[in-house]
């Protein structure tokens, strides 16, 4: 009785909040890089969109080992495990680490000249990228699978996640108003600059979420018990395996995919938005950003009070999404600060729900695929999720290419035409990219509330 009153725990709300600092982390990471890594490296550096994408897409296949294989790695116990747990000395390496590995993507020397010999800035792209990326899956895989392990019930799953995801947007926020403050367009040195503030940003939510990610002497316990009775652990290849013969599972990581490349379309169109379309400052974005904000935040509440009432995180993923790709579209035609802030708070209010539905989503596939499986293994599942999430870096980089090669930007930016393309990547393909997720999802998943709720009490007598 004793594993099962440590199961259904509560945690308080400063153990929520702390958690939640890995929300505002990973997305001030992820809003920095897809704002402004690409358009450095084309606008700023000099390398042309090609090299941009095919160091993107080198980058994509680097997670397709990485992430999975992170997670696989990490799901095993260490020296360290008896004492600190299976996943908080992984998190506290990681965090640190990949908040200065950040600083070196904007390191490029001066003497390459990535135009006439585009190789070097190339290398220097893919290495650094990639770097970071290894760094920041060693903790982010290791945060996300925390979650389903230690917030258990519909309540507290729901609770952490509105928590998170409020603190979550602050982090959006920041990542995208941040960098802007210490960076100039046509300024290629202040762009080092914004990253060594990047770093003493991340560094400090790192310190903040340490609280949070603390495994508890039951779940340690937990850990420690079943690898000691647990017969030899499955393969890496076997369990990649595995893993895709969950459907439920696959509706979501494609789902997630095409969510997060309508994001990094819209967020990395931002900076082209201000310097092309409305040719302003950096720091102009400010208030296009704000928009997002405010939507999202006010959006909290309204969403937390429906879900009480659908109690379906699966229903409420959909009915966002919905919203997302329905407030895109007129950015496709919107050419004045204050159009784009509006539709940007629009859209921000689905994007609000999608965020606070979507850990308890994907906490609920964990737990079918743990009781099916009797066995937990969540690392290389959230490492598979966490390849999806980064494989739509490699489609906005090749979004931007086809549309930049098609419309002329590198010739002539300002052109009617390629102005034109900023607007597809900041509006219509955003919309695109979630229409198709919503069709993905509709077909294959199949959890509903009451699946749900019968997996939550097989886990409870499973002890898992």
């Amino acid at each position: 009785m004793k594993q099962n009153r440590d199961s259904r725990a509560s945690h308080t709300l400063a153990a929520m909040s702390s958690y939640g600092a890995g929300r505002f982390l990973a997305e001030f990471l992820t809003g920095a890089f897809g704002a402004i890594v690409f358009k450095f490296y084309e606008t700023e550096v000099g390398l042309a969109a090609g090299y941009a994408a095919l160091a993107t897409i080198i980058y994509s296949i680097w997670n397709a080992i990485n992430d999975p294989l992170i997670g696989h790695i990490t799901s095993r116990p260490t020296f360290l495990s008896q004492r600190f747990g299976r996943r908080f000395p992984w998190i506290l390496i990681g965090t640190i680490a990949c908040a200065f590995s950040f600083i070196l993507i904007f390191a490029v020397p001066r003497s390459f000249d990535a135009v006439n010999h585009p190789l070097p800035v190339f290398l220097w792209m893919v290495i650094s990228i990639c770097l970071y990326d290894g760094l920041y899956s060693i903790w982010e895989v290791n945060y996300q699978s925390i979650f389903p392990d230690k917030f258990r019930t519909q309540e507290e799953r729901t609770r952490t996640a509105g928590i998170s995801t409020v603190i979550g947007v602050f982090g959006i926020a920041f990542g995208f108003v941040v960098p802007p403050m210490f960076f100039s367009y046509g300024i290629r040195d202040s762009y080092l600059t914004s990253g060594w503030v990047i770093a003493g940003v991340a560094t400090a939510a790192a310190l903040l979420l340490i609280p949070g990610v603390r495994e508890s002497r039951g779940m340690i316990d937990r850990f420690m018990r079943k690898t000691q009775t647990e017969e030899v652990q499955k393969g890496f290849f076997s369990q990649m395996r595995q893993a895709f013969t969950h459907r439920n599972f696959v509706a979501f990581i494609l789902l997630f995919f095409f969510y997060q490349s309508a994001c990094m379309c819209m967020t990395s169109s931002v900076h082209y938005v201000g310097d092309y379309i409305l040719t302003g400052e950096s720091s102009d974005t400010t208030l296009i950003f704000a928009g997002m904000l405010i939507g999202a935040l006010v959006s909290v509440p309204v969403w937390t009070a429906a879900a009480k009432r659908i109690r379906s995180n699966q229903k409420m993923l959909m009915i966002t999404a919905a919203l997302m790709a329905l407030f895109s579209l007129p950015m496709t035609f919107i050419n004045s600060y204050m159009g784009f802030t509006i539709s940007m708070a629009l859209w921000g209010t689905g994007f609000g729900g999608f965020w606070l539905f979507m850990p308890g989503a994907m906490a609920d596939v964990i737990d079918e695929i743990v009781v099916k499986e009797r066995r937990r293994e969540d690392g290389i599942i959230l490492g598979l999720r966490a390849f999806f999430g980064r494989l739509s870096y490699a489609s906005q980089a090749i979004v931007f290419w086809l549309i930049h090669s098609i419309t002329g930007f590198a010739q002539a930016p300002r052109s009617a035409s390629a102005l034109w393309g900023i607007h597809l990547h900041m509006g219509l393909i955003p919309s695109l990219f979630m229409l198709c997720g919503i069709a993905v999802f509709l077909r294959m998943n199949s959890l509903t509330g009451e699946r749900v709720e019968l997996h939550k009490q097989e886990l409870l007598a499973l002890d898992l």
